[in-house]
C-alpha cells in the first residue's frame, strides 16, 4: 500500500484549513504558500472535498474555504476517500483475481487475505483519527516548541 501525494497533500491542506477555522475563510493561495503545494493542485483537491461536503467555498472578495463540518466530525479516511485515493494493498485492487482475468489463473493469490485484512485495518485506523486530533497534535507540538525556547533563550538567540 502506498499513499500518494494526493492523499498526503489533501490531509496537510485540511489541517492547515482547520488550524485557521474561526478566523474567516482560508484562501487556497495561502495554503499553497504555507504548505508549498501547487495552487492548481489544491484547486483540484478542494473541488473534490467540496463535492463530498467536507469543505464549503465562499465566493468573492475575502472569500476562500471553510470546513463544512466540525473538525471532530471529519476523519482522515473521509479526506482520503474524497480525493479518490485508493486504500488497497492487494495486488488485484480488491477484485480477487490476483493472477489476471484468465479463468485458470484468475484466483486469489496466497497472500490476498493478508493484504485485504491490512486494507481493513488501515481504513479502521484512518477512520479513527479526526481532523481535530491532527489539529490538537499541531497545537501540542507548537506549545512544546515555545516551552523549549523559553527554557533555553541562549540557544534560541544562537539560531
Amino acid at each position: 500500500m502506498r499513499l500518494t501525494t494526493k492523499g498526503r497533500f489533501a490531509v496537510t491542506a485540511m489541517i492547515d484549513l482547520a488550524l485557521r477555522q474561526g478566523k474567516g475563510p482560508v484562501t487556497l493561495a495561502g495554503i499553497s504558500q504555507r504548505q508549498a503545494i501547487s495552487l492548481s493542485y489544491l484547486e483540484q483537491l478542494f473541488g473534490k472535498l467540496r463535492r463530498h461536503e467536507i469543505v464549503e467555498s465562499i465566493r468573492g472578495p475575502g472569500g476562500g474555504y471553510s470546513l463544512a463540518r466540525r473538525a471532530d466530525k471529519v476523519t482522515v479516511a473521509d479526506i482520503i476517500i474524497a480525493v479518490d485515493e485508493p486504500l488497497d494493498a492487494t495486488q488485484c485492487g480488491g477484485k480477487e483475481n490476483c493472477h489476471g482475468s484468465d479463468a485458470a489463473t484468475g484466483a486469489r493469490c496466497m497472500t490476498h487475505e493478508l493484504w485485504a485484512t491490512l486494507n481493513e485495518k488501515m481504513v479502521d485506523y484512518l477512520d479513527s483519527v479526526s481532523l481535530q486530533d491532527l489539529v490538537d497534535q499541531q497545537h501540542q507540538k507548537n506549545s512544546e516548541q515555545v516551552v523549549v525556547l523559553h527554557r533555553n533563550p541562549a540557544a534560541a538567540a544562537q539560531n
